[in-house]
Parts: C-alpha cells; structure tokens; sequence
C-alpha cells in the first residue's frame, strides 16, 4: 500500500543525492547497499523481479544482477502511519462498483468519487491527509 501512495502522490521522499544508478546485484534473498541504513525504505528501478520500494535490509527479494537504480528514502513517519490506515481502510471498504443497491424495502447509497462516477476510493476519502505531501509534476 505504501508504494501505491507514494506513486499517488508523486512523492518517493528521496533523500538529497539519494538516486544510486549501476550495476546491483541481489543474492540469498538481499541486497547489500552500503548507502542505506537499517529500517529505511527503498526503492528499485529497473529490475526484472524486485522493482517496487522495500525496507532495508530486504530479506525475501528474487535473486538477480540488474542494471537500474536504487532511489534512498526518507519516508516521514506519519505518512508511514497513514499508509497503514489507509491499508487497514481498503480492506473493510472492498470498491465493488456499485453507487447505490435497493430491495424490498430497503435502499442505501454509498460515497461517491469527486467526479461522482464511481464509488469512493482511499484516493477520495483520504484526499485531505494526503495532500500535504504531494507533488507536482
């Protein structure tokens, strides 16, 4: 979830000279990058199996040599808890396309997106919170 909101916000908190392009090499499951710091997040670009953002030191990553980059992050802890509300959201709203559902005498009708074509997705609902961290591009 946490790479899904970064990638919405256009936000990966690169830390300042953070982007490492070369030759990486995963094996037994890890990656050693002598750049990053236990518990800090991390991003892979350009791999064929571990693209995505990780958190150092990753342990369950396919093993590979690969031509890309690991972009160093400096995730700040609140968008760190906000991820894990938001994931913890998604769950208990699954988004199963209906606007509205009626029968007998019973009728509910669920939020709708900004443009009011669809449900309510965590992008709409959690809109507000996570505009502080967006980016423009």
């Amino acid at each position: 979830m946490l790479e899904q909101i970064l990638d919405h916000l256009h936000n990966y908190f690169i830390v300042k000279g953070g982007v490492h392009t070369g030759t990486f090499t995963v094996a037994d499951g890890s990656i050693d990058l002598d750049f990053l710091q236990p518990g800090q997040y991390f991003r892979v670009v350009g791999s064929v199996f571990n693209d995505g953002v990780h958190l150092y030191p990753a342990t369950n990553l396919t093993a590979e040599t690969f031509s890309g980059e690991v972009w160093a992050m400096a995730v700040p802890p609140a968008v760190i808890a906000l991820a894990a509300e938001i994931g913890e959201w998604v769950g208990n709203h699954p988004n199963d396309g209906y606007l509205s559902e009626s029968f007998g005498g019973y009728s509910y009708s669920f939020g709708t997106n900004s443009r009011g074509s669809a449900p309510a997705g965590w992008e709409d609902v959690f809109r507000g919170r996570l505009n502080a961290w967006r980016k423009v591009s």
